[in-house]
């Protein structure tokens, strides 16, 4: 599910008109007057149709004879697509978004520990091992590098299961979470390598419910990082207001 990589005009968009619908500038079931639209952003309309095809593509509006191009109903809308995700939190539903991430990760990610830890394989070993080592060499780095590191050690974790569907589930948390690490690796956070450490050495040692454990812990930091980060926004923000 790679994200939407158009750049220029056509890039800038898309991002606009992906926002303003994920904002309720469109509502369901709206049509949307393509003529009044590229009027309004100065847009030829094979320009905004084009970009009308990507947000198709991700579910978001669809076209009919007669009705013309229409804001298709969220529960068809692909809210797990890369730019969905940041087009969400851009307008301004991040709170809930990462609300939502941390009940999701709090159902699967003990459980594919402790099932890592029951199956692992040798070469789940390494790849976990070097993921951590990815994890550890990108705490003073780019915050990038730090996001990559760690959906590379989620998703040993979640191959290390041989489950073939909980392997799939990265699919459910994978865009969300980068965004998630972008945020937290940004500002001020714990050291991610203790905990990840502890999973994976649980994970190791082939012991379930150390690993289960662990990854709780893992959870409850992760928590906690996310809302240091997002109390000191809040405070900047009241510090910059006008009084």
């Amino acid at each position: 599910m790679a994200a939407y990589s158009g750049r220029g005009v056509h890039g800038q968009t898309v991002r606009l008109l992906g926002e303003r619908l994920l904002s309720g500038g469109f509502g369901e079931g709206e049509t949307i007057d393509l003529v009044a639209l590229s009027e309004e952003l100065d847009l030829s309309l094979t320009a905004l149709r084009e970009a009308i095809k990507v947000l198709a593509a991700k579910g978001l509006v669809g076209s009919r004879q007669k009705k013309g191009t229409f804001v298709r109903p969220r529960g068809d809308w692909n809210l797990l697509d890369p730019d969905v995700v940041r087009w969400r939190i851009a307008a301004g539903a991040g709170d809930v978004f990462f609300q939502e991430l941390a009940e999701l990760r709090d159902a699967l990610e003990p459980a594919a520990a402790r099932l890592a830890a029951q199956r692992r394989e040798d070469t789940d070993v390494v790849e976990l091992r070097a993921a951590l080592a990815d994890i550890a060499a990108s705490v003073e780095g780019p915050a990038e590098a730090a996001v990559q590191a760690d959906l590379r050690w989620h998703r040993a974790l979640l191959d290390a299961t041989h489950n073939e569907l909980f392997t799939r589930t990265d699919v459910f948390f994978a865009a969300g979470l980068s965004e998630r690490d972008r945020l937290v690796h940004g500002g001020d956070h714990g050291d991610p390598v203790p905990s990840h450490g502890a999973v994976t050495e649980a994970v190791v040692a082939g012991d379930p419910l150390a690993a289960e454990s662990a990854m709780r812990s893992l959870l409850a930091q992760a928590r906690a990082d996310q809302l240091r980060v997002t109390e000191y926004d809040a405070t900047e923000d009241r510090l910059e207001r006008p009084q």
